[in-house]
């Protein structure tokens, strides 16, 4: 088994595979498919998905196995030791917990719940709060973001937010006020920008101070705004089997992944939702090197690439240096 690797953006609801869900289901008493291959098929996105609207659709049976306090602690221990089978040494966990409450949780529960389980693990791991995309989440994002400050920490814990949903539905400008917030209170963040809508929303994103941008497939399209992410050191969190299935590129010949490489800017290669893509880290860097030809030195850019735009600590980033 390889070790070294990194993960920067790994959401916890696409990371439920079929072997955590029945963990999770025993413990919420919800019954589920008897066949595993149901179950994955239900856990997984089929490959007639044809956008990223479609790709969102796989996320309702984890969410619906993540509305407890055990439930949410349980699943971020889990996904933190089936990613350490994987070789990771380092990930950011990711979730939006406004998306756990149907329950009856409010939001501080669900993010206190997640710090349980976080140190359960040996893994070293953070967590990354997500805001949401939406005409009505501005109350609930506002109040996602006034917990990240009230838990935010160095390391070992909350250490950024984010901003997920439907990109191409709910354009990255409407969130400004959430993100003027965010900077106010001393909060990094990264931004999805670029994926289902084009430049001008990785550009938005900058403007509003995000520090990385998952994806962003599309930066390629203005040579100006490549060369301000090469100077910035703007962090682009790759993910390139999401990217194919939720058609971001229509033809991965002409995904961007080398070429961001080649003009030196700052990528890294992810996960994204693992069991939904039924992918893992280590999958994610065969496919690379086989459909893009990247080197093993291009490959160990990435990952140091990874740990200097982690949301860490310089110690721990020196150390991971050392493992990777």
């Amino acid at each position: 088994m390889k070790k070294g690797y990194i993960d920067l953006h790994l959401h916890l609801d696409g990371a439920i595979t079929p072997k955590i869900a029945r963990k999770l289901a025993e413990k919420a008493h919800i019954k589920l498919p008897v066949s595993d291959e149901e179950l994955e098929c239900r856990l997984s996105v089929p490959e007639t998905c044809e956008n990223l609207n479609d790709f969102l659709k796989c996320f309702q049976l984890p969410l619906t196995l993540l509305q407890s306090e055990e439930t949410i602690e349980e699943a971020v221990y889990l996904v933190q030791e089936n990613i350490k089978k994987d070789g990771i040494i380092y990930a950011e966990i990711r979730f939006a917990p406004q998306l756990h409450c149907d329950g009856g949780l409010n939001q501080e529960q669900v993010i206190l719940s997640a710090l349980k389980g976080l140190k359960r693990s040996d893994l070293p791991c953070n967590l990354i709060l997500c805001c949401m995309r939406g005409d009505d989440t501005k109350e609930k994002n506002f109040e996602t973001i006034r917990l990240a400050e009230k838990y935010l920490v160095k390391d070992s814990g909350v250490v950024a937010i984010d901003l997920a949903g439907a990109e191409g539905l709910f354009p990255t400008k409407n969130f400004s006020e959430e993100f003027a917030a965010a900077r106010k209170a001393g909060i990094p963040f990264t931004i999805h920008a670029g994926e289902a809508d084009g430049a001008e929303s990785v550009k938005m994103a900058l403007e509003f101070g995000a520090v990385r941008i998952g994806h962003g497939v599309r930066i390629k399209e203005e040579e100006e705004l490549l060369e301000y992410l090469k100077q910035k050191n703007i962090c682009l969190e790759m993910c390139p089997t999401s990217n194919r299935q939720t058609k971001a590129v229509g033809d991965m010949q002409q995904y961007p992944l080398a070429y961001y490489l080649n003009k030196g800017l700052h990528v890294t290669v992810n996960t994204d939702d693992m069991a939904i893509s039924r992918t893992t880290i280590q999958k994610e860097f065969e496919y690379i090197e086989k459909k893009f030809g990247i080197s093993d030195a291009q490959k160990h850019t990435l990952l140091r690439n990874a740990v200097q735009s982690a949301f860490i600590t310089d110690e721990k980033k020196e150390q991971l240096m050392q493992q990777i």
